[in-house]
């Protein structure tokens, strides 16, 4: 096979830009060393791409680092355990738990939220044909408002790790704030984004939350949960203002008691959960 410097612009072009053929930092020293002018132009390109891919691989592998902790330890059969729909004025909040085999760990795993709608989509389907089991759970919006908004998480995260086929040795959870479990526990701040378990049990509730928000739009197109999935965002405080609540409201958030119970008092809206307006529910 010719070198890479034997190559002429188009070739390289062609081979490497174009079709995708991983480059090496070896190969990139040569193209650096390259006089042609095309050929430094697809250097700067090939490079950036190269030192994101790494940067990718890095991140890849931090985000195994608990899992790994635990194996090493002897333990197998991690769920990673996350929820969707803690904030939004509407609709039930889910939870998510997710167990990986080592080999089995598809790539690109990332915090939900900062996945585009149809990353997450195509995330949620590498996800389940590579997971050892899958577990969803949720608690409904009277549940959130007789036990709080906190305690109905928690009874998702719980449900979720009991729908699993496989019961696991170990639950990773997002946060810092332990739900009872059927296992043992740890939490991890910011675990969507630094743990693979974690993050993948958060894709698998958010795309299962939004859908069920996208279906219930079709029973009541006028609050625009296709779009905002039921958060406070400006046209949903509109249309609720001018609507009103509907059963899948959440009585115990501010901005719906606020409509049912003109008249309460300071102190009891005070005492209630108050999301701050978002402006993107993606």
């Amino acid at each position: 096979m010719a070198r890479v410097e034997e190559l002429s612009v188009e070739e390289i072009r062609k081979r490497y830009l174009e079709g995708g053929e991983a480059v090496s930092a070896q190969i990139l020293t040569r193209l650096q060393r390259d006089k042609r002018a095309g050929v430094k132009k697809l250097h700067a390109s090939l490079r950036k791409r190269y030192e994101r891919d790494r940067d990718e691989k890095i991140r890849q592998d931090a985000m195994r680092h608990f899992e790994r902790v635990l194996w090493k330890s002897g333990i197998r059969d991690i769920a990673g355990v996350d929820e969707a729909g803690v904030a939004p004025l509407a609709g039930p909040v889910v939870a998510a738990a997710v167990i990986f085999e080592r080999k089995r760990i598809p790539k690109g795993l990332n915090d939900s939220k900062q996945m585009t709608p149809e990353d997450r989509e195509e995330a949620y389907f590498r996800v389940m044909d590579a997971a050892l089991a899958v577990g969803v759970g949720e608690a409904s919006v009277d549940e959130i408002d007789l036990i709080n908004i906190r305690q109905a998480t928690h009874l998702a995260m719980a449900r979720a790790v009991r729908a699993l086929c496989v019961s696991p040795m170990f639950a990773l959870v997002d946060g810092n704030d332990p739900p009872a479990l059927p296992c043992r526990c740890d939490t991890i701040v910011d675990g969507d984004a630094r743990s693979v378990s974690i993050a993948a049990a958060s894709i698998i509730a958010k795309v299962t939350r939004d859908r069920m928000m996208i279906a219930l739009h079709e029973e009541f197109p006028g609050y625009r949960w296709i779009t905002n999935k039921g958060y406070s965002t400006e046209e949903h405080l509109e249309a609720l203002n001018r609507l009103g609540p509907c059963h899948h409201h959440r009585r115990s958030f501010a901005p719906v008691h606020r409509l049912l119970y003109p008249d309460a008092s300071a102190t009891e809206l005070a005492a209630l959960v108050q999301p701050e307006p978002i402006s993107d529910a993606a």
